[in-house]
């Protein structure tokens, strides 16, 4: 995929689907390639669209309740039996409640169950901090044996909930409640621990992930008018990362930008500058969250507030390359 493909030009045309209803349609799919699949839920069926499974396989859904740590331990018992389970719930509370029962009954005994964390990032919107998870995306990663993936949009959503049914380990999927850009296609690429080469550069490298690749591509169409020439980078997973990506984008750049809706400590960001400070010590910048809680508010608002919108991320990234140092300086490739 090339930014010309993509349509960055206006985000109030542009079609727009919940990631969660990509979910719920790959978590449909998987369930008729497999009657391994079986789904479970902490009461929270509709919001996590997880009823078209209900109500296509009854007999493979169970309504857990209001008792995550008990969602978690139950699926990690139908995996070691030989089963696929799918658990569903607000990421707030499933990792956000659950943590420990998900590192000890599937992480650490390395069974493959499958995590679904909904209303992830800000635009939850004005159900306000406490239920706008941003600190997942470093809980899930730092446990061993853990694939984490955070799909762009609905399409993409549909091919990784898929993916995961058949990967054999456990697995994170990180969903965002609110509408979001639909600029994947059906024939769009998607491996798991493989990046997305969306657009070539050589002043900048953009590696975003989840709802805000769609504004890192808006931001580098209003940069490339600057005459700032970015490469642009989608990471739908986060664990494992796909380092030589990375590596060679930065090699060519010399000037790394993260972007995420989450926390940039432990998150995307400090998963890329993990890589680079081991292999290719390189000058970078972390758009996110920073060290901050969420507030109230419409998502959108809320985007712009925390300076996730593309014209802000395009402002960030160009007023960072004007402060730094000559190309001399930075070594730069």
């Amino acid at each position: 995929m090339r930014l010309a493909d993509v349509d960055t030009s206006d985000f109030a045309t542009i079609r727009q689907e919940t990631i969660r209803s990509g979910f719920g349609k790959g978590l449909l799919a998987a369930g008729r390639e497999s009657d391994r699949v079986v789904a479970l839920c902490a009461d929270l069926t509709e919001s996590t669209q997880m009823h078209l499974f209900r109500d296509a396989f009854p007999d493979r859904f169970i309504q857990v309740g209001v008792a995550e740590q008990n969602l978690v331990t139950v699926a990690a018992g139908l995996a070691h039996a030989g089963f696929i389970p799918f658990t569903t719930s607000y990421a707030a509370f499933s990792p956000g409640r659950n943590w420990e029962q998900i590192k000890t009954t599937a992480a650490l005994n390395d069974q493959p169950v499958k995590i679904v964390g909904a209303h992830t990032g800000i635009n939850v919107g004005p159900d306000g901090a406490t239920h706008q998870m941003l600190e997942d995306i470093a809980l899930m990663r730092v446990l061993p044996n853990m694939v984490v993936v955070a799909p762009a949009d609905s399409i993409e959503a549909e091919k990784a909930t898929r993916k995961i049914a058949v990967n054999d380990a456990p697995s994170y999927l990180r969903l965002a409640r609110d509408k979001t850009p639909v600029f994947t296609r059906p024939d769009t690429p998607f491996e798991i621990g493989k990046a997305l080469h969306l657009q070539r550069g050589n002043d900048v490298t953009i590696v975003a992930t989840g709802t805000m690749t769609y504004e890192a591509l808006a931001a580098a169409r209003i940069l490339s008018e600057r005459g700032i020439n970015a490469d642009v980078l989608h990471l739908a997973t986060i664990k494992p990362l796909d380092e030589d990506a990375i590596l060679a984008s930065a090699a060519l750049t010399r000037r790394v930008v993260t972007v995420e809706e989450a926390q940039i400590a432990g998150g995307l960001g400090g998963a890329v500058a993990e890589v680079l400070s081991e292999h290719l010590p390189t000058i970078m910048m972390r758009i996110g969250i920073r060290d901050r809680f969420g507030e109230s508010g419409g998502p959108r608002e809320l985007l712009d507030h925390f300076g996730l919108t593309a014209p802000h991320i395009a402002r960030s990234v160009s007023a960072w390359l004007e402060a730094l140092p000559s190309s001399g300086d930075t070594q730069r490739g």
